[in-house]
């Protein structure tokens, strides 16, 4: 079992940035890929970016690519996840989630956290 636990939301600028973290639980997190996913109001949750076992793989949604930077430390249980040159569309609820089952980029993730918010304002 993975426990999940996001941190690092808040109220900020656009084009500012801002470094989530998720804080991982369970003696088999380093077995498991992860993964972001972000839900804005009235939308359905969508894949933000996601990192292999051992890090040296990543994928990125093109929204966020080449401003989002996926990264884990394995040594200390975290999954990180920075964001710069943030927008207003970038505005929503960021989750963290462990063990794919149907590929890095698909919805279908065995472990979540519960979420963290993240306000861009213009």
């Amino acid at each position: 079992q993975v426990q999940l636990a996001e941190s690092g939301g808040g109220l900020v600028q656009a084009g500012d940035s801002l470094r989530l973290s998720c804080a991982a639980s369970g003696p088999t997190y380093t077995r498991y890929a992860m993964a972001w996913f972000r839900q804005a109001p009235g939308k359905e949750r969508e894949f933000v970016a996601a990192i292999s076992l051992g890090g040296s793989i990543t994928y990125y949604a093109d929204s966020v690519k080449d401003r989002f930077t996926i990264s884990r430390d394995n040594t200390k249980n975290t999954l990180y996840l920075q964001m710069n040159s943030l927008e207003p569309e970038d505005t929503a609820v960021y989750y963290c989630a462990a063990d794919p089952k149907d590929g890095f980029t698909g919805n279908l993730y065995t472990y979540w956290g519960q979420g963290t918010q993240v306000t861009v304002s213009s």
